[in-house]
């Protein structure tokens, strides 16, 4: 133990005389009366059982023995795209690089012809009367 040493009265910190009387002669009765409030809201038993549980298991996990597992070696499976597969990728990005390069300025203007003209309004009576 850790020796406490008691000190003595001329050691003790001195009060001054008007402080003193005036501590010695105060009146608790011109304080206002207050009201207490508990604003600490203890947990209730629902919370403490939820946080014991969690303590539980994070023990569990930190006091795992990782001796008890068993060595397993794992099996990589990498499924290669056959032949075919690849060939129609490549052709695929030609198609869409072609369009996407692709550009307007080279193409030829050309006039459009109708050469299925629509029947006129005479043409259209003589076959309602038939």
């Amino acid at each position: 133990m850790a020796d406490t040493q008691v000190p003595s009265l001329d050691e003790l910190p001195k009060v001054a005389e008007n402080l003193k009387d005036q501590l010695e002669n105060f009146k608790t009765t011109g304080l206002n009366p207050t009201e207490t409030e508990v604003k600490v809201v203890l947990p209730d038993e629902d919370d403490i059982k939820t946080e014991k549980a969690q303590q539980a298991i994070l023990k569990g996990v930190e006091l795992f023995d990782h001796n008890n597992l068993k060595h397993t070696d794992p099996e990589v499976k990498v499924v290669l795209p056959s032949s075919d597969d690849i060939l129609t990728e490549k052709t695929q990005q030609a198609v869409l690089k072609g369009v996407e390069g692709f550009d307007p300025k080279n193409l030829k203007h050309a006039e459009t012809k109708e050469s299925n003209s629509l029947p006129t309004k005479e043409v259209l009576d003589q076959e309602k009367q038939v």
